[in-house]
């Protein structure tokens, strides 16, 4: 997790607070002495740390605060983390609009990851409908335009650059006006960079700015400057317009409190992070979700806009859904189901989204479990349409020789073939429990006693080690609560609940990891399928094929 030392010892410093009889001044200064040292090794500047721990002794020793001081310390420490890396005051940035071309420029210093967090911000967008395209008026640095062309065709995005031209200008503007009468409606310019901040990269940018007249401009900076970011940010936003600024390699970096808090002064809007190399660890960055997952409490927000993503707009999954609670499972639901938590990105960032889960993916590697969910899809691709209509019961009967062809079909041994069929009868017993669930499509039409019943069918699905992570029938009744308020555009209200499109897939999935065979060696907690013996969760993601 994306500065997970601050979180760690916020959340220690509150967990010591709350053992202690009262909150009074001692008790307080202690608490905040921990979450100012951690701030500080995180190059958080010590006039901010300062500004903080004022802040939250007022809310706490104002005389205006009723109640429990536990809590106002709690509510506050969280409330200034949030102030103190938020610029936008609440206020919607600026976003491409459909119909129109839209054209973004990309300015940094050399270093920073400006030409592949433009990739980035090209796949992101192009999953939402748009047409991108990418522009190289980069002639700075050697090697920058190969750069581009390689990862525009990665992804699959048409681009623009010149071996001879050594104008920038020339080239941003020529090409924005290609890519323009070519019908993209997304045109990201990537503009020359610096080892250092210089007159003569700051008057190239104006010179491409003028040339193009960019729509919006984004400054991508190097998180690990920590404390530096303030004045980098300052020199640029003085030498052309910043609408925003992208902050990449968050992922490792000490000092990524230090860069946000100081981007935050300048009162540069942070769109996107960066977590890591992939195309799709880059994030739209909501500073109250990338607190509350700092301080290990998850992110609904962020994990309703990924199942937003993967789940059609047009509704047509509800058929399929409607199927998986009357208990009719089969090979072809759970490659759909499969296909959805790929496209989800990362596991490890999805886990970290799900309020209690956060640790479960802990010291896993999301790229073999990536791989091992292909090879199963490249299983279920091998089947013929009447094996892929198989339920549970159909499965027992795959003989060695259908085992065999569907194996050479795949590339894969004929083993996994049969984990695979194994995991399917896993989670068709998981689905067989939540048979009969009565899921209205908004969260307003069930009544408490409905709900109660659900929530009590749901505990005995999943896995003992699970619901002890959770917090047992009251933390599953929370966090379904949580997510349910959170998905106004997948059917669920203020009444809490879930849509029962998102409820099946996060309920099959969470089933399945832990309904598997006993593969683990001997930490977890008695399970009621497979042979009997739920491992830990470490082991239960990997019996899943996930780790």
């Amino acid at each position: 997790m994306v500065l997970e030392s601050i979180g760690q010892s916020v959340a220690q410093a509150l967990a010591d607070l709350r053992s202690k009889p009262e909150v009074d001044e001692e008790t307080f200064k202690g608490c905040m002495k921990i979450i100012q040292v951690a701030l500080i090794q995180s190059d958080v500047n010590v006039k901010t740390v300062k500004t903080l721990t004022d802040n939250v002794r007022k809310a706490v020793f104002s005389g205006t605060q009723k109640g429990d001081k536990l809590a106002a310390v709690e509510r506050a420490v969280f409330r200034e983390l949030v102030r103190m890396i938020d610029t936008t005051g609440g206020q919607s940035l600026w976003a491409p609009k459909r119909g129109r071309p839209n054209v973004v420029m990309f300015v940094g210093l050399q270093g920073a990851g400006k030409t592949t967090t433009i990739m980035k911000y090209a796949h992101h967008f192009k999953r939402k409908g748009f047409k991108p395209a990418m522009v190289c008026a980069d002639t700075f640095r050697a090697g920058a335009f190969d750069q581009l062309k390689q990862n525009a065709t990665k992804i699959g995005l048409p681009f623009y650059g010149s071996y001879t031209q050594t104008d920038p200008a020339v080239i941003a503007r020529e090409g924005v006006q290609i890519l323009r009468d070519k019908g993209r409606d997304l045109i990201i310019v990537d503009t020359s960079g610096r080892h250092k901040q210089s007159g003569a990269l700051f008057e190239e940018m104006r010179q491409v700015a003028s040339n193009v007249q960019p729509d919006f401009t984004i400054f991508v900076m190097d998180a690990s400057i920590g404390q530096a970011a303030l004045e980098q940010a300052k020199a640029f936003k003085e030498a052309v317009e910043i609408g925003a600024v992208i902050m990449t390699k968050l992922d490792g970096h000490a000092k990524g409190g230090g860069a946000l808090s100081a981007v935050a002064a300048t009162k540069s809007p942070v769109l996107f992070v960066g977590t890591g190399e992939h195309v799709d660890q880059f994030e739209v960055f909501d500073p109250e979700s990338f607190v509350s997952r700092m301080l290990n409490k998850g992110d609904v927000k962020g994990l309703v806009n990924k199942l937003s993503e993967v789940l059609p707009e047009d509704g047509s999954g509800m058929e399929m859904v409607e199927e998986l609670l009357q208990g009719r499972f089969t090979i072809r639901a759970m490659r759909q189901q499969f296909q959805q938590v790929l496209s989800m990105g990362p596991m490890s960032q999805v886990m970290e989204m799900i309020p209690g889960l956060q640790g479960m993916m802990s010291g896993m590697d999301d790229r073999a479990g990536s791989a091992r969910i292909k090879r199963f899809l490249a299983i279920m691709d091998s089947m013929a349409e009447k094996e892929l209509d198989m339920s549970a019961d159909d499965a027992k009967k795959f003989e060695p020789a259908r085992m065999k062809r569907i194996a050479w079909g795949a590339g894969v041994p004929e083993a996994e073939v049969a984990l695979l069929l194994e995991q399917f009868k896993t989670m068709s017993r998981t689905m067989e429990n939540l048979k009969g669930l009565k899921m209205p499509k908004t969260a307003s039409s069930m009544n408490a006693r409905t709900m109660q019943q659900n929530m009590r069918q749901m505990s005995q699905a999943l896995p003992q080690g699970l619901m002890q992570m959770v917090g047992g029938e009251s933390g599953l009744a929370n966090m379904m609560s949580k997510i349910g308020g959170a998905l106004p555009g997948l059917g669920g209200g203020s009444a809490g609940g879930p849509d029962s499109a998102a409820l099946a897939n996060m309920m099959s999935a969470m089933g399945g990891a832990g309904r598997g065979p006993g593969r683990g060696r001997g930490r977890g907690t008695p399970g009621r399928g497979g042979s009997g013996r739920t491992p830990d969760m470490m082991s239960l993601m990997k019996s899943m094929g996930m780790g």
